[in-house]
């Protein structure tokens, strides 16, 4: 079942060839876990969305409050049958049709769409993750690159790169040849006790999973938070890699290139974060 603009359906060709989130790219959308029935960083999510539709220049109905999409969100989870289980959700909101690349209408529409997830709470993954960098095209910093938009080419294809290549992984350089982020996910470098990630400015995603993990490390007297850019020579230098998502949580790095990695201080990081689920849930 698909949420569409609040009507529950299981039609899976409600777009039309006018829809500008298929015409033009011209859509955000939020990724989000909820865990028998529980929207994990629910605020954070809302309130990113909400400042990317003001980017785009949409226009945000009064009824897109919080609580109105959350029962939206909660109400396509259980048409799924799917309230006693952890969800992966989809929120995306598209611009009305109409127009070229002007719009003749700043309205918005919606779809939700849920699927299942194997694992009800975020499990530490330890197995072996290879990445490399990829180079084929590079990420333009700017705010908009920031947003989640459904422009998406460059982590596609630097999906199908990883696939060819036996890949878990491709971490992304900007236009400035800085390491952004990974193809779904921040990523942090760990070198002693410091404990790096890419500012906003060099145009890596405003990650929900980031600001988590952030917060936690700020708060923390044992490591010091540095957001600067990253060279790709450091990559090699560093004690450890992980890459941050709201899916997956913290995902340590094993390997990049002929370098192989710890894994202790994203282990420590990954508690802290559930503990903070926990407390907050």
């Amino acid at each position: 079942m698909i949420n569409h603009n609040g009507d529950l359906t299981n039609n899976d060709t409600i777009l039309k060839p006018t829809n500008r989130g298929f015409a033009y790219g011209d859509t955000l959308f939020e990724t989000l876990k909820v865990s028998y029935g529980k929207v994990l960083f629910w605020e954070d999510h809302y309130f990113r969305l909400m400042a990317s539709m003001r980017i785009l220049r949409m226009d945000i109905p009064m009824n897109f409050t919080m609580e109105f999409l959350e029962s939206q969100l909660q109400a396509t989870i259980q048409a799924n049958d799917l309230g006693q289980a952890t969800t992966r959700v989809k929120l995306s909101v598209y611009r009305h049709a109409g127009g070229l690349y002007t719009p003749e209408d700043n309205g918005v529409g919606f779809i939700i769409q849920v699927w299942p997830l194997a694992s009800d709470f975020y499990l530490f993954n330890d197995a072996p993750y290879e990445v490399d960098l990829f180079k084929d095209y590079y990420v333009s910093p700017s705010l908009l690159s920031t947003l989640k938009t459904n422009n998406k080419a460059i982590n596609v294809v630097g999906s199908i790169y990883a696939q060819e290549n036996t890949l878990d992984n491709c971490l992304l350089l900007n236009t400035n040849k800085h390491v952004v982020e990974a193809l779904n996910g921040n990523i942090f470098l760990v070198k002693g006790n410091d404990i790096k990630t890419p500012p906003l400015e060099d145009g890596c995603l405003k990650g929900v999973m980031r600001k988590q993990v952030l917060d936690v490390i700020e708060k923390s007297p044992n490591y010091v938070l540095i957001e600067d850019h990253v060279s790709p020579f450091e990559l090699q230098k560093s004690d450890e890699l992980f890459i941050t998502n709201v899916i997956t949580g913290i995902q340590p790095v094993s390997k990049y290139r002929k370098k192989e990695f710890d894994n202790q201080v994203a282990k420590d990081i990954f508690q802290k974060v559930n503990t903070l689920i926990r407390l907050t849930s």
